[in-house]
């Protein structure tokens, strides 16, 4: 659901709001922009109208006014359900933060996950299951079975089938409820369960979602750590769950630079090779394979990543 999709309170604001949307998917955002102010002074407290004000407001190049709106969703939502921080780093108003606010990635894909695959397969051409499986399966090395994988950031469950019939049992963990009941709808996974990948350095949250430390060997995550940013938290997580000699196979966005990440317009985070092999180092993971590849379509332009198969070792 976007931000301008919620109601203000107010009958006559939020008919401004949609008059305004009308104007913005015409071509005229200064216009709309105009307009979502005029809402704003009858419901000055209303989060999602100044978000939608900051959209509109950067899209006519007003860029301050932009940070201006923003930084009022703050003042009214200090959990960041919107992403306003994320935004204001992309517009350069701030610095990067490390990872986004677990609200908004909760309520991102709670709202996405009535049409997430068909969205995402169909219109993106999203292949990263099927070519993530297929990579674990090509490497030298691999176990052929599995007792347990382990699969994070689950979403609907597309990987689960994947993998399923080289597995004994299959987990996988998501932060959103919406995501957990579509994969649930698969009846592939052995047990599903909510978790915050992010609240590392306090580990005891995570477990106690139901993640069991020291029994995985494999774990996975397919498009997920593009919405963590620094990788230390996800890491240290991956450690604890996995067994010595455990695989974990996971994809990236590509950063295409020498070293670090970056947060992209899309408000995902992209990783360098450089950046991926220094966490994994520090962990105590070395990478047997990896695979460079384009991993979905966005606004008609694709999308590169990194495929990696690494080991845990002992």
């Amino acid at each position: 659901m976007l931000p301008s999709q919620l109601s203000s309170g107010d009958v006559i604001a939020d008919r401004r709001a949609d008059y305004a949307k009308m104007l913005a998917e015409s071509g005229e955002p200064a216009s709309a922009a105009e307009l979502m102010e005029q809402a704003l002074e009858l419901t000055p407290g209303w989060a999602a109208g100044w978000y939608t004000l900051a959209t509109y407001r950067e899209k006519a190049g007003n860029t301050q006014g932009a940070v201006e709106a923003l930084n009022q969703v703050l003042a009214l939502d200090a959990g960041d359900v919107f992403g306003a921080r994320l935004k204001l780093t992309v517009l350069g108003a701030i610095d990067m933060p490390d990872q986004p606010p677990s609200r908004y990635v909760e309520r991102l894909f709670d709202d996405y996950a009535d049409r997430f695959e068909t969205s995402l397969i169909e219109k993106l051409g999203y292949t990263v299951p099927q070519k993530l499986a297929a990579l674990i399966a090509a490497t030298t090395g691999m176990p052929v079975h599995f007792r347990l994988a382990v699969d994070l950031g689950c979403g609907t469950g597309l990987f689960g089938p994947e993998v399923r019939t080289r597995v004994d049992r299959l987990e996988g963990f998501d932060l959103s409820k919406g995501m957990l009941a579509k994969a649930a709808e698969k009846d592939v996974y052995d047990h599903l369960g909510q978790a915050d990948l992010s609240l590392e350095p306090d580990l005891s949250g995570v477990f106690d979602a139901g993640l069991t430390p020291g029994r995985a060997d494999l774990i996975t995550a397919a498009d997920v750590l593009m919405y963590l940013g620094n990788l230390h938290g996800v890491m240290a997580i991956v450690r604890k769950l996995a067994v010595d000699d455990a695989v974990f196979a996971f994809s990236v966005e590509d950063a295409q630079q020498p070293a670090g990440y970056v947060l992209r317009d899309s408000l995902r985070f992209a990783h360098s090779e450089a950046y991926v092999r220094e966490i994994l180092a520090g962990h105590d993971f070395v990478v047997q394979d990896l695979a460079r590849s384009v991993i979905r379509m966005d606004a008609g332009k694709p999308v590169h990543g990194i495929l990696f198969i690494t080991r845990k070792s002992a």
